[in-house]
């Protein structure tokens, strides 16, 4: 029953953790030119490489769309409501990575 009960709390807390985009590929959020990574940023399908924006939770991540569902993910589709907050945060981040 311990190991049970243990093994569910690791899939709630898994299943709980929230994505956090891989701010290496910041200079293509919002630019809808396809050239994002999975696991990067994105404020809609179009700057997916994959054509797959999921919603993390409010957070757009490129995700192949076999993974769409998975670590927490909402599916593809996602459009951010504050596209703009998010491009200048993406902005900003270029310029203090420098590249």
């Amino acid at each position: 029953m311990v190991r049970l009960t243990a093994a569910a709390l690791l899939v709630f807390a898994l299943s709980s953790m929230s994505i956090t985009p891989n701010n290496a590929g910041a200079r293509n959020v919002g630019a809808a030119n396809g050239q994002q990574f999975i696991t990067s940023g994105c404020v809609n399908d179009a700057d997916c490489s994959s054509q797959c924006c999921a919603d993390a939770n409010g957070v757009g991540v490129c995700s192949a769309e076999a993974a769409q569902f998975q670590n927490g993910k909402n599916g593809c589709g996602f459009v951010d409501p504050d596209a703009e907050a998010t491009v200048a945060v993406a902005k900003a981040q270029v310029e203090r990575q420098g590249f």
